[in-house]
């Protein structure tokens, strides 16, 4: 298929790379004339402009906006549902709120226009790993874009399906999945962030506690010596908390076993808020989901260890590079 993607940043360049290598024909444009260049070198064609990218495309036309959420997404998305006609599509794998999708999609239907949001998750990784990819949107446009999301996905790969699940093939098995209408694939995405704050504050605040175990404050007969490199990796091996968060904690402090190159300022991208404003929405208490927030808010005014494993976490997956205190 061919496909046309806007915003050619760390993540939307290394989805190009994966879908040329999967045999699709991308055009791409991103505000930075570099990152056009980039993927031009690999295989993609690069243009200078919307207009330009929806020109070059054949009906119907089918776009990927991979920028960041919020205003930039907003001004792409209406831009394109300017130059785009009838039955093309419109893809935001970004981190939108799903209330702007809804909105979105319902204002595009007058236009013929089909909207699909996808929640993507792989982070700086997703090149070689391939994308967890969460969809929503009308079946039909869905299934035509399914050569799309079958190469993004990671593939079956060597995890077995589980125990009592039908035998029949299924595209949650290869990593990519329809979950409704309009807008729930960036809420299921939301969620999942929401969780991914609780499990690495959890990861964050043990490590911490183990590095506090030889303090002055403890008898002496109870002071551990730890030595937290080991047991990161340790852990990755057999144990019931291993995994791939581990895995990047455990390389983070081989790296760097004091974590001196962070700060600890860790930012919140949206997600955590609006899963816990979800939460009360829907009368849910989310006790872990919420603490986790509120400790990323509290890492902006002071920091801690558990603070800089989660900057380290974060920019081991995602590439994220954390602002410096004032």
């Amino acid at each position: 298929m061919q496909i046309g993607m806007v915003g050619l940043g760390k993540m939307g360049a290394n989805m190009v790379k994966r879908l040329l290598a999967g045999g699709h024909r991308c055009i791409g444009y991103d505000v930075n004339t570099a990152n056009v260049d980039a993927i031009v070198g690999v295989g993609a064609s690069g243009v200078n402009s919307l207009r330009e990218l929806v020109e070059q495309l054949p009906a119907p036309r089918i776009v990927w906006c991979m920028v960041p959420a919020g205003e930039l997404t907003e001004a792409a998305i209406e831009a394109l549902g300017e130059l785009m006609e009838s039955g093309d599509v419109i893809i935001d794998g970004g981190n939108s709120f799903y209330k702007d999708d809804v909105r979105r999609a319902e204002a595009l239907a007058t236009k013929g226009i089909h909207y699909i949001d996808v929640g993507t998750s792989g982070g700086v990784w997703g090149v070689e790993r391939g994308y967890c990819l969460m969809i929503g949107g009308p079946k039909p446009t869905v299934d035509l874009l399914d050569p799309i999301f079958k190469t993004l996905a990671p593939g079956k790969g060597d995890i077995e399906p589980t125990p009592g699940r039908s035998t029949e093939p299924n595209s949650v098995e290869q990593g990519y999945a329809h979950c409704g209408p309009a807008g729930s694939g960036h809420f299921v995405k939301m969620i999942h962030n929401g969780i991914e704050y609780g499990m690495m504050m959890a990861y964050a605040e043990g490590f911490d506690i183990m590095r506090n175990a030889n303090s002055k404050n403890l008898p002496e007969n109870l002071r551990y010596d730890l030595n937290l490199t080991d047991i990161a990796e340790v852990w990755r091996r057999g144990s019931v908390v291993s995994s791939w968060l581990l895995d990047l904690t455990a390389g983070a402090l081989v790296e760097d076993p004091d974590l001196a190159n962070y700060s600890g300022y860790v930012e919140d991208s949206g997600e955590g808020r609006w899963t816990v404003q979800a939460a009360i929405d829907e009368a849910v208490p989310a006790h872990v989901l919420t603490a986790a927030l509120y400790a990323r808010f509290r890492s902006r005014q002071q920091n801690t260890f558990s603070d800089k494993m989660i900057s380290a976490m974060r920019k081991k997956f995602g590439g994220h590079i954390e602002k410096k205190l004032s």
